[in-house]
């Protein structure tokens, strides 16, 4: 019998509600021992989706006024038996009530452990598993419908549509090469060669959508640079909306990297502002004009800040000089005053530029569908599947690679055997991807990343 767990499913702190989410075969009979109803109903004479108010009790020792759920299998989220008791919030309380609920016989659950009894339950399969820490994760309004719809089963259901037509094709193959005697009729090379193309492509679409998951899910590692005293700090704390960067008239104030996660529009930016990108004989200031100039070459997007109101100098025809191919856009700021600077000489480097006050929060609109034009996160469909991690990534390449490789040999005149090899091998990928087929390692791997309570 597995062990019933535990656990708080609600963030520790201050708040009007936590709840304590216990599952397993002995469930309902735990949180028997702890609760006692106000109508002298016990819960295991409740049926599922039914709620009960009342106390718990550490032993006669009344600790809150709770309400508890009751959850039947298999009809829970788990598929086991479940109660869900919520007490006030805060840190006392509900970690109280979690002892209280251990003592009686529950087991402290892992990370992630909740999911993983669904998923070993079938409730859910591995890439709606990890749906669900993408929603808990997500950093922006796209990112969260494009988890929801994979926890609903848009990926497995296009996943498995691949699958099946791949099962077809070796089943056929199978059969074909099997039975000879039997009345079978035999595989045709181009409708087999049509059929493992078709699949491709599919699973190649599905590929090319992964940097997009990715951006939604991480956000794109964003950097404002600029000469000293043009503006960054401020802009970084407008896009903040608060006042993460010091902001003072001295040049040379920010001397190190200070990061902030934003959203602008469908964009997460994972926003850095650097110290001024200037020559300098500070040391210490110096220090951070090279740890930018060191991130211009990693990071996937520069928000690069001029005064608008002073003209060009060399650290500004520097600072465009720098960028070298990373996507930019050219923020002309203090747009309240007289627009002095070249722009025509920044359009030469930098196509696309917005004009902004940062001081004064104006052109934040023209910036968030400047942002979103140059990131490619103007024309998200949120509906549509994409791959959201490398593991799932990773086993829908391996399965196109197969397939190429059964192409190849229908191309090149091998023998049927060779090609059901190279279905077959896709097939076991796809299961890996949706857990069908997938060793305990790697399930120990996804849920460990998974936070306690879920």
């Amino acid at each position: 019998m597995e062990k019933t767990i535990a656990a708080i499913s609600t963030p520790l702190g201050m708040g009007g509600i936590g709840v304590i989410r216990i599952s397993g075969e002995k469930a309902i009979q735990i949180a028997d021992n702890v609760f006692r109803g106000i109508s002298g109903k016990k819960l295991c004479e409740m049926k599922g989706y039914t709620a009960a108010y009342g106390k718990v009790y550490d032993n006669d020792e009344p600790l809150d006024e709770v309400v508890a759920v009751v959850f039947r299998n298999p009809h829970s989220y788990t598929g086991e038996d479940v109660v869900e008791i919520s007490c006030h919030g805060g840190v006392y309380i509900t970690s109280r009530v979690l002892r209280c609920i251990l003592d009686n016989g529950a087991s402290l659950a892992e990370p992630g452990e909740f999911t993983k009894r669904a998923f070993l339950n079938g409730k859910i399969d591995l890439t709606e598993s990890e749906a669900v820490m993408d929603m808990i994760s997500a950093k922006g309004k796209a990112a969260a419908r494009s988890a929801l719809g994979i926890r609903e089963g848009k990926l497995r259901k296009n996943i498995d549509e691949v699958k099946n037509l791949l099962v077809d094709s070796a089943a056929h193959l199978s059969a074909w090469a099997d039975y000879p005697e039997d009345d079978i009729p035999e595989v045709s090379n181009e409708t087999l060669l049509n059929d493992l193309h078709a699949a491709c492509s599919k699973l190649e679409s599905l590929i090319n959508s992964f940097e997009t998951g990715k951006a939604l899910k991480e956000g794109i590692d964003t950097l404002i640079v600029g000469k000293p005293n043009v503006g960054k700090s401020t802009l970084m704390n407008f896009l903040a909306g608060f006042d993460k960067s010091i902001v003072t008239e001295i040049p040379g104030t920010t001397r190190d990297i200070i990061q902030e996660t934003v959203v602008l529009g469908n964009a997460v930016l994972l926003l850095s502002d650097t110290a001024g990108l200037r020559d300098t004989d500070n040391p210490i200031e110096k220090i951070g004009v090279e740890r930018a100039k060191e991130k211009l070459n990693s990071c996937g997007l520069v928000l690069a800040v001029f005064d608008g109101s002073r003209m060009l100098d060399d650290d500004d025809i520097n600072t465009i000089k720098l960028l070298g191919d990373t996507p930019s856009i050219a923020i002309i700021n203090k747009s309240d005053l007289d627009l002095v600077l070249d722009i025509n000489y920044i359009k030469t480097y930098i196509n696309d530029i917005v004009y902004i006050s940062a001081s004064k929060g104006e052109g934040l609109d023209e910036l968030i569908s400047t942002v979103e034009k140059v990131t490619g996160t103007h024309n998200i469909d949120e509906n549509a599947v994409m791959l959201s991690n490398e593991r799932q990534r990773e086993c829908t390449v391996n399965a196109v690679n197969s397939l190429k490789d059964g192409i190849a040999a229908l191309e090149n005149g091998f023998t049927l055997d060779a090609v059901t090899v190279s279905v077959e091998e896709a097939i076991q990928f796809l299961l890996e991807l949706t857990g069908e087929n997938v060793s305990e390692v790697v399930v120990h791997s996804v849920f460990s990343k998974f936070c306690v309570g879920k």
